[in-house]
């Protein structure tokens, strides 16, 4: 029995970008940049930006510290 995506894998197998792109009907630069991070990544997820972490907000902070006094009490 074959699956859905044996099946897909099956029809753009050997085709080329532009043949990608016409049936499933999508940009060539999205099939290009997908195939170009599969070969490098060996996946299609999305990865870690690089750059400075978002500031914690006060409620994130409060949160945190609700989460380390629930921990200490299980811990007891």
């Amino acid at each position: 029995m074959q699956t859905a995506s044996t099946n897909i894998c099956e029809r753009l197998c050997k085709k080329s970008i532009s043949e990608i792109s016409l049936l499933l009907n999508i940009p060539q630069s999205t099939v290009s940049g997908i195939i170009t991070k599969w070969k490098q990544l060996g996946t299609t997820a999305t990865q870690p930006q690089s750059g400075r972490p978002h500031k914690m907000t006060e409620r994130g902070q409060r949160m945190l510290k609700c989460a380390e006094v629930a921990n200490c009490l299980q811990n007891q």
